[in-house]
């Protein structure tokens, strides 16, 4: 039998109490299991810390939990937590999950064949959403993410935990780390594009609505590609 590569499985936080129990659901059924989740918030004011250590401390008794699940905190900044997360993480490859983002049942199987033959990688995206318009929406983003080697952190990017130390890891700015992280990635090595979706909350696109949000997202991106700072297109994403 093939070994499963360790996974530790690391989840930025910020005001995600809504979310908490689906995400805690959606790890637990995961076969095979990871074998540590760590999550880092960011300051949450809404009730996320305390559905947090309230879940972790109702499985400390539990004697035959597979799972090492930790809370932690840090300043706010997606790119802050996840380094946050990593510098705790004890598996071979380190997944970067959003916490309104579902894995598929056998994600950690997955990525542990597709670290035989690549060092990092991302999955598929699925938008939650029966609207025509976001499913292409989804389908854009795993072709655009194909053929320039970039992904988004809605698609649950992992790496070698050597790697991510040899690249001194996520680079601390506002926004668009993600972007700027496979960057580096890919000048090192190809990614391992993964069919296996990954189910994203819609809520951006319901809350601002889906062609704005569109139009928005796609005038961020070329301002960054052109050398917009960070910190001006945060501060126009959340406008």
């Amino acid at each position: 039998m093939t070994a499963i590569a360790t996974v530790s499985i690391i989840i930025p936080v910020l005001n995600e109490a809504d979310n908490l129990s689906l995400l805690f659901d959606n790890i637990n059924r995961l076969n095979p299991k990871p074998q540590q989740v760590i999550l880092v918030d960011g300051g949450s004011n809404d009730d996320s810390i305390d559905i947090i250590q309230s879940f972790i401390n109702k499985l400390i008794p539990d004697n035959d939990c597979k799972i090492d699940w930790q809370m932690t905190e840090s300043k706010a900044g997606r790119a802050l937590q996840m380094n946050t997360g990593a510098a705790l993480a004890t598996g071979e490859v380190l997944l970067f999950l959003h916490a309104d983002t579902q894995l598929p049942m056998d994600a950690i199987e997955s990525v542990s064949e597709a670290m035989k033959r690549a060092e990092w990688g991302r999955f598929d995206v699925q938008i939650a959403s029966r609207q025509p318009t976001l499913r292409l929406v989804s389908q854009m983003i795993n072709w655009r993410s194909r053929l320039s080697g970039i992904a988004t952190g809605d698609q649950a990017i992992f790496i070698s935990q050597s790697l991510f130390e040899r690249i001194g890891s996520y680079p601390n700015q506002a926004l668009m780390e993600d972007i700027e992280l496979c960057k580096q990635l890919k000048g090192i090595a190809k990614p391992a594009c993964l069919k296996s979706k990954v189910i994203t909350s819609a809520r951006r696109w319901q809350q601002h609505g889906t062609w704005r949000t569109i139009i928005l997202m796609w005038h961020l991106r070329f301002d960054y590609w052109r050398g917009v700072s960070a910190d001006n297109i945060k501060a126009r994403y959340y406008k």
